[in-house]
């Protein structure tokens, strides 16, 4: 093998290295993101839970009264209605009768709004079912994933620290001035720094290569950049498939 294909070859190979690193270092960033939002859908669900507890809790107080207002009530009737009996004048059983009407009227219609305050105590016992549902799911996801996340931060630091040593490894064989060329593009540009360049179009910017240029490359002489994106190429053909960039 000639010493520029020897050269592209370690290239490829530190690229390949740079890539595990980057998608360690994605991960870390992005692993707790997902706690920080899944936590901010759990806190949603829980403050919509919360204001459903609160209202059925409401709704039951507005019940447990008219309840007691009811038996309150009809108490007061069947007293007046023993007392009725008692009446001395008719004046006096007239306004009696009037007052047992009126607590039996006030009682049909404190019975009509426990009747609605039922149906609507069911309504939110039937929402706060539902969304119990999704917010167990959460809650449970959410306590698996906080109590992974600090290993699998220690993990993909510990990781990372290997792939560190195997890019210092991987980069000493690579000659200082290629080396230095590389790290200047991987510092400018978005990754990959090197690609592989199929049918004359570099894969990096899917820009066709100047026919000069592509001669050039074919020749495999010396390494050379992309014209339009600067990243370093080189022709495919040169190398099996499973030694070229990805």
């Amino acid at each position: 093998m000639s010493l520029y294909l020897k050269q592209i070859e370690q290239l490829v190979a530190l690229q390949k290295v740079d890539n595990e690193i980057m998608a360690i270092r994605k991960d870390l960033e992005h692993a707790p993101k997902e706690v920080e939002a899944l936590m901010g859908r759990f806190n949603t669900l829980e403050g919509q839970r919360n204001h459903l507890l609160d209202k059925i809790e409401h709704l039951r107080e507005q019940e447990r009264r008219l309840i007691t207002e009811i038996e309150d009530d009809s108490l007061r009737v069947k007293k007046s209605k023993s007392k009725l009996m008692l009446v001395g004048n008719t004046k006096e059983y007239h306004a009696m009768m009037r007052e047992m009407d009126n607590l039996e009227k006030v009682n049909r219609l404190r019975e009509e709004e426990k009747i609605t305050l039922i149906e609507e105590l069911q309504r939110q016992n039937d929402a706060i079912a539902q969304l119990d549902e999704v917010y167990g799911e959460v809650k449970q996801d959410l306590e698996a994933k906080q109590a992974t996340l600090q290993a699998r931060l220690e993990d993909a630091e510990k990781e990372l620290a290997k792939l560190d040593k195997k890019r210092v490894a991987a980069g000493s064989v690579v000659p200082a001035p290629v080396l230095a060329r590389y790290e200047f593009i991987r510092e400018r540009l978005d990754h990959p720094v090197i690609v592989p360049v199929v049918n004359g179009i570099c894969s990096g910017c899917n820009i066709a290569i100047p026919p000069q240029s592509f001669i050039d490359l074919q020749k495999g002489t010396q390494i050379l950049s992309c014209t339009n994106c600067q990243r370093l190429v080189y022709w495919c053909e040169h190398f099996c498939d499973d030694t070229s960039a990805e």
